[in-house]
């Protein structure tokens, strides 16, 4: 690739009509450059690298060639080796463009899971935690035209157990319901052209019942005496507000009025949900008039406001009932990196059309550019972290600063609408007995509602709740029958609460008072079906054996579910079949198992299927 100057391709000043590839879809910047594609490569099985100083060496230290962002465990990396390589190093050379230019920053969307960054020899700095992104201003490593040698270590250790790793397996080979490793850069890697002074983060936060949107703003340092930030609104093309104020801090906070919000028999004609994702935009120019310097970013924002009440899910204080799927994003050929920027479009219309109006991201902090079709496409997604699997103080505090930073990642994406911190007591197995677990599991809820107010947070997805906003229950019964009768009324589920849940736990651990917490069952179905044979460990809950039998399992459940009076919400099990799992509503690349109209019409309950696919 050349890299004699950034790259500046055509992006629309809408940022609510990007084309999905530019990796930061909040904050737009128009001259940036990908730095993906082939970089060097070598395995670091003894861990010498540090020691023989790799970081300062040439192209000839390293012996494989690698198409980034894929993890070398995937067919797509061109390396496609699923051993045991705790640490890798990564290495390609870099130009910056003119100083003139202003200040050259280096992003990484995503290296799994800890990694230090070199170029020219210098250490620009270390990042841990696999599903975050980092930067470094690298304007003054560049002492003249020259390439210099940008050199990644990552550290992702296979057997570290207190490593949130989510669905990624501890052992050689993938087992049960776990599959292969995603290891180093998993995310997009470039290059950015930004002002001296410029805006580092952006987050923007809707509020319904004043119709206005506050907009907070990092700089990368302190600013000068006449420094100003002007914002300006929009929606689809139309002017909608403009503010301006003078900025005396590295942080800022502006709230803007909608003036179309104000009339409240008309409030709703701007909102956003999952049938009408409106996206308003927001263009912020920061000027610095001492120094001349001036940085533009456009972004976006969805009005509207999440909550949970008298048993319902509330989207815009309406009831919405939640028809979610489970979604692991991880494909054979790329593994948890997507094959392409089109395939997360794919991914959120495929989820669409099969009827739901939902997904549980599920193990996984997904790439931003998943969440933007979410956002533009209208669908609901649950955030949840990645899991490690043993409790201790370095569990938790690896797992307490990552979600922290995946909270402060994603806040502003309409679509997410519930964080789930814990799933299925994975990482606090001991929770129902151990007290200290208990206190860490419960800090983990506060931690998130005092991040994120705006949001409903689920406290242990699937069973051994403390308090939490959803009940959630995770039921793999087979039988529509069974299912139908556990959550026909109001004193079937109370009695489940009571006793035992389906899967051999408890469903509350403590007794918090009611504050009218909807009950979702959030995994069910988990049906196997192989169309065309499957593989000796194909694996699932139950098997279906022909088509014919799949459809009538999944309607059978999903009737079931439908007929509760009590369940505001469901999440089946799941959209594709993941490794050995087989269970998928599709395929692993994709395929529907059963029409596209036939799946849509189980799931929504539709009488008769579309006429149109």
């Amino acid at each position: 690739m050349d890299t004699d100057a950034l790259a500046s391709p055509a992006r629309p000043i809408r940022a609510s009509r990007q084309d999905g590839s530019y990796p930061r879809p909040q904050l737009v910047r128009t001259g940036w450059t990908d730095l993906g594609g082939e970089w060097d490569l070598r395995f670091d099985d003894s861990d010498d690298g540090l020691r023989e100083r790799w970081f300062a060496t040439d192209s000839a230290t390293f012996d494989r060639t690698i198409i980034v962002p894929f993890p070398p465990e995937s067919p797509a990396s061109g390396i496609n080796d699923t051993g045991f390589h705790p640490v890798v190093w990564y290495r390609r050379s870099i130009t910056a463009p003119p100083r003139s230019a202003g200040r050259t920053m280096l992003h990484f969307g995503a290296v799994d899971y800890r990694c230090s960054v070199w170029l020219g020899g210098a250490l620009l700095g270390h990042h841990e935690g696999g599903h975050t992104p980092f930067s470094f201003d690298v304007t003054d490593a560049f002492d003249g035209d020259g390439a210099l040698a940008l050199v990644v270590r990552a550290e992702d250790d296979p057997l570290d157990v207190a490593q949130p790793r989510g669905k990624q397996d501890w052992e050689l080979d993938p087992h049960v319901i776990w599959y292969h490793r995603t290891t180093g850069i998993w995310q997009p890697v470039w290059l950015e052209t930004v002002a001296e002074l410029h805006i580092d983060y952006l987050a923007l936060t809707p509020d319904v019942t004043t119709g206005s949107v506050v907009i907070a703003v990092e700089l990368n340092r302190r600013p000068g005496d006449d420094t100003c930030l002007d914002v300006e609104l929009s929606y689809e093309g139309e002017p909608l507000a403009t503010h301006r104020i003078a900025v005396h801090s590295h942080r800022v906070e502006v709230t803007v009025v909608v003036p179309r919000q104000i009339n409240g028999q008309n409030y709703e004609e701007l909102l956003w949900s999952e049938t009408t994702p409106r996206l308003i935009d927001v263009r912020v120019q920061l000027t610095d008039s001492d120094t001349g310097s001036e940085d533009t970013v456009f972004s976006y924002f969805g009005l509207r406001s999440v909550a949970v009440d008298r048993g319902r899910f509330l989207l815009n204080d309406r009831p919405v009932y939640l028809r979610s799927v489970l979604s692991q994003g991880y494909w054979p050929e790329s593994h948890l990196a997507a094959p392409s920027a089109d395939a997360l479009r794919a991914e959120v219309q495929l989820i669409k059309d099969l009827g739901f109006n939902a997904a549980r991201v599920h193990q996984k902090i997904e790439d931003p550019r998943f969440l933007y079709w979410a956002d533009r496409l209208g669908l609901l997604l649950w955030e949840e972290m990645p899991s490690a699997y043993e409790f201790s103080p370095t569990a938790a505090r690896r797992v307490v600063g990552e979600w922290s930073e995946v909270i402060r990642r994603d806040s502003s994406h309409p679509s997410v609408v519930t964080w789930v911190p814990l799933n299925e007591s994975w990482g606090v197995q001991h929770i129902s007995h151990d007290a200290t677990v208990r206190e860490y599991a419960r800090s983990l809820f506060h931690l998130t509602k005092s991040l994120d107010p705006t949001r409903p947070v689920v406290s242990n997805d699937g069973w051994e709740h403390l308090d939490s906003d959803i009940w959630s229950i995770h039921d793999y019964e087979a039988s529509g029958e069974v299912v139908a009768a556990r959550y026909a009324t109001r004193a079937s589920v109370d009695a489940l609460f009571a006793g035992i849940g389906p899967a051999g736990r408890r469903l509350r651990l403590s007794d918090e008072p009611d504050r009218g917490q909807p009950v979702m069952l959030t995994e069910f179905g988990g049906v196997k079906f192989t169309p065309h044979g499957g593989e000796d460990d194909a694996w699932g809950y139950s098997t279906a054996t022909s088509g014919g039998d799949f459809d009538e399992r999944l309607a059978a459940l999903l009737d079931a579910v439908r007929a509760s009076e009590v369940l505001a919400g469901y999440c089946y099990t799941q959209l594709t079949d993941t490794g050995q799992e087989t269970n998928g509503l599709v395929t692993s690349d994709r395929t529907p198992k059963l029409p596209v109209g036939r799946i849509r019409q189980i799931m929504t309950g539709e009488k008769q299927p579309p006429e149109t696919e």
